[in-house]
């Protein structure tokens, strides 16, 4: 009779386990680009509404730039060596991309907006990557901004025009309807990040299609 009582125990508390961590499961949301993610990242309060100006001189808002899965970028025309490397592999992780049939844009944010001007940034893009898009503003515009994608930078003291600004390096995947998606760090190459880009291109129009 005891073992009959543990018997049912067992099953009892073997249920309500297993109904745990059904309901568990159940409430916790569906995440369509799990298999891109490189870590548990992603869907976070990175990217929001900004104001800025186009290497044309436009005012133009996050609505207007970031209409189809861009490559988000915050550095300036004057950076030495980090800016025109990372732009660079993102200008090649589009190309990639575009030869697999997806259409994305490398978007370049500059945080030196005395110096970068729309005329600066047009020759810059231009001579990068034709597809590119320059953006930069007036401070207050280019701050709001690189704080809502939570990008650092600091100007450094100098007696010239010759300054260095000291920056965070991570391109910033935004997809249209979702917001950020994901990040990538420097180290990433360009077929890395076209790889994982198109994982998320991918996910995103089926679950459109859904």
């Amino acid at each position: 009779m005891s073992k009959l009582v543990a018997g049912l125990a067992v099953a009892a508390v073997a249920g309500m386990v297993g109904g745990l961590y059904l309901y568990t499961e159940l409430q916790r949301p569906s995440d369509p680009f799990a298999a891109c993610r490189n870590g548990a990242i992603g869907g976070g309060d990175i990217g929001g509404p900004f104001t800025l100006l186009d290497s044309d001189g436009r005012t133009v808002t996050d609505k207007d730039v970031l209409s189809k899965p861009s490559l988000v970028y915050f550095g300036y025309t004057f950076c030495p060596d980090v800016c025109p490397f990372d732009n660079a592999r993102n200008a090649e992780a589009a190309d990639l991309l575009k030869s697999r049939g997806h259409d994305v844009t490398p978007v370049f944010i500059s945080i030196d907006p005395a110096r970068d001007t729309p005329e600066v940034m047009k020759d810059y893009t231009g001579y990068m990557y034709p597809g590119m898009i320059g953006l930069t503003g007036s401070e207050e515009q280019v701050r709001a901004a690189a704080q809502a994608y939570k990008a650092y930078y600091k100007v450094q003291p100098a007696d010239d025009e010759y300054y260095l600004v000291d920056h965070s390096t991570f391109t910033y995947l935004m997809l249209p309807g979702t917001g950020f998606a994901d990040f990538f760090k420097r180290e990433a190459t360009a077929a890395e990040v076209a790889d994982r880009v198109a994982c998320f291109v991918e996910a995103a129009k089926t679950g459109a299609e859904n």
